[in-house]
């Protein structure tokens, strides 16, 4: 592609969608902040907190579960401010981040389903189920994982709840305001210095067809895969060189023809997901990861994300290749 063709998709492809980023970047910034100086990290820990003690998990990693409901953005900004501040070191930090895979699929659920539903009906409820499935699997097993990996808390944090609530240090709602802007305004020049050069760089390396490139050899290549039917190829092939709706779209076509059955469809719909996902990380995760985190830190928990979440999805469908069979 030539720059005569790129300049005219700066506004609509990288300035706007740049500008977006930053923006909840900073919303999330200033949340977290905010959340922190007025000392609420306990109180919003509470909807977590039976895994949180069972897992050992410090106050914040309850926190950012809750928070993570309602924005992602949020909820890591609080584990990367915890980090920088040595409240929690790198293994819960990782830990943490992975703990939220529950409440960031509820964030995305209303979108997947919907979607998905009008296109393959009734194998909507399926596909749900399983990546939801997965979803919770991923959770209560860095739940386990964390009870042997991190020291025993319960007792600091009994003694906490122990605290009457007009003991707690109370912080006016102006300072916390006056606290936090502070905090905001030294991090997000150090956010903006990262996200801003990885973001376009990641825009120009999808403008010149690298990831392109990388996603058609993906899909060029699924021999390995002999149980797949010829019609789950062009599902598949959809699915990881362009975007999921397309996938769903020619799913949505092929069930509608009888050319496909739920199991096949579904399979497919698995697979496709499963393949598609490194290289959409690295698009869209790690630009704005590498503003919250450290960009080496931000490609740790991006390769774990990536690694539970395969590998949840393999043995979900596994599950459901053996129990369809």
């Amino acid at each position: 592609m030539e720059i005569t063709e790129i300049i005219p998709q700066l506004w609509p492809s990288l300035i706007w969608p740049l500008i977006r980023l930053i923006l909840f970047i900073s919303i999330g910034l200033l949340i977290a902040n905010f959340i922190e100086a007025l000392n609420w990290t306990s109180k919003i820990a509470l909807i977590a907190r039976p895994l949180i003690r069972f897992g050992n998990l410090s106050e914040t990693a309850g926190a950012s579960f809750s928070i993570a409901l309602f924005s992602g953005v949020t909820a890591n900004t609080m584990l990367s401010e915890a980090y920088d501040k040595k409240t929690i070191n790198k293994t819960e930090l990782v830990l943490s981040n992975l703990f939220n895979s529950l409440p960031t699929y509820f964030l995305h659920l209303p979108t997947v389903f919907f979607i998905t539903a009008p296109l393959i009906k009734g194998a909507a409820i399926i596909y749900v189920a399983i990546t939801f499935g997965a979803a919770v699997f991923r959770t209560l097993f860095i739940v386990i994982l964390s009870r042997f990996l991190l020291p025993d808390t319960n007792k600091s944090n009994s003694c906490n709840d122990d605290i009457p609530a007009h003991k707690e240090s109370e912080v006016i709602w102006k300072e916390a305001l006056k606290k936090s802007w502070k905090r905001f305004k030294k991090r997000i020049r150090k956010i903006i210095r990262y996200t801003v050069p990885i973001y376009i760089i990641v825009f120009l390396l999808h403008r010149v067809g690298i990831f392109e490139i990388l996603e058609q050899g993906m899909a060029e290549h699924l021999s390995f895969l002999p149980w797949l039917t010829p019609q789950s190829m062009s599902i598949i092939t959809l699915h990881i060189a362009a975007e999921f709706t397309a996938g769903l779209a020619v799913a949505g076509a092929l069930l509608q023809e009888g050319s496909m059955n739920y199991r096949e469809l579904i399979l497919a719909l698995l697979v496709g997901n499963i393949l598609s996902s490194p290289v959409r990380a690295i698009r869209h995760q790690f630009p704005y990861y590498a503003g919250i985190f450290r960009p080496k830190m931000a490609v740790e928990l991006i390769v774990y994300n990536q690694l539970f979440r395969i590998g949840s999805l393999m043995l979900m469908g596994l599950i459901y290749f053996l129990l369809t069979a």
